[in-house]
């Protein structure tokens, strides 16, 4: 079989300490589907690395957004506005907040915890409040719930995993064969782990979200935090 995926790696740089982030684009098909796209004011490093892996930036058909965290949404408006063409697709229950329709879940948890943020963390929390505000929405063009099919990287199925956010998707091959798992498992130690527990929007159902994911016994779980399982 062609290749059914590429896996990008996006790297940051903060004060000092590199961050990695693993944008998948699945491949076959009659869609080049980028799935999440990094911070704000990735779009030049985004396209050098689709280059980097043979695909031409405008060759991508769609845009499926995990979640609203803006390490996953934040370029999607300007991708959008350079590549009018792609479709952004989000599911049913992320999409009011991708959309802009309703303020942004992560934002409103950090809000509330700014008050109760020691004085010596108050300025950050404020950044990153200040961050999120200034996050661009983005429409959606098509929204997907769990069980929906695709052609994407010969045969996808969008997997229902909430719990960083209520409306948290995964991308599994039909055959099993990988699993874009997004913020609904990320890799530590090359074992499948719960995304910053301490900040998902719903714990319990995080767990049993990264319960389902390990459960497919894919043999590939493209993590965007920390890179590939491999089982």
């Amino acid at each position: 079989m062609d290749r059914r995926y590429e896996r990008l790696d996006l790297m940051y740089n903060f004060n000092g300490a590199e961050q990695h982030l693993f944008p998948v684009v699945l491949l076959g098909g009659e869609d080049v589907v980028l799935v999440d796209c990094g911070y704000p004011g990735s779009l030049e490093m985004l396209e050098e690395q689709l280059r980097q892996h043979g695909i031409r930036p405008d060759a991508v058909t769609k845009l499926v957004l995990t979640h609203q965290d803006d390490d996953h949404i934040g370029t999607a408006a300007a991708w959008k506005k350079k590549y009018p063409a792609v479709a952004i697709v989000g599911s049913r229950t992320e999409t009011p907040y991708l959309s802009g329709y309703r303020k942004n879940l992560r934002l409103q948890q950090a809000e509330q915890l700014q008050d109760s943020l020691p004085e010596d963390q108050k300025d950050y929390g404020e950044q990153f409040c200040s961050r999120y505000r200034a996050l661009a929405p983005v429409p959606v063009d098509l929204q997907v719930s769990g069980g929906d099919r695709f052609g994407w990287g010969g045969g996808c199925e969008v997997v229902t995993t909430p719990g960083h956010t209520p409306g948290h998707i995964s991308i599994r091959a039909l055959d099993n064969a990988f699993m874009v798992t997004g913020d609904g498992a990320v890799a530590e130690d090359g074992e499948l782990a719960i995304a910053n527990p301490a900040f998902c929007l719903d714990r319990a159902a995080a767990q049993r979200s990264l319960d389902l994911v390990a459960q497919y016994h894919c043999r590939e779980y493209l993590c965007y935090h920390g890179g590939l399982v491999v089982r």
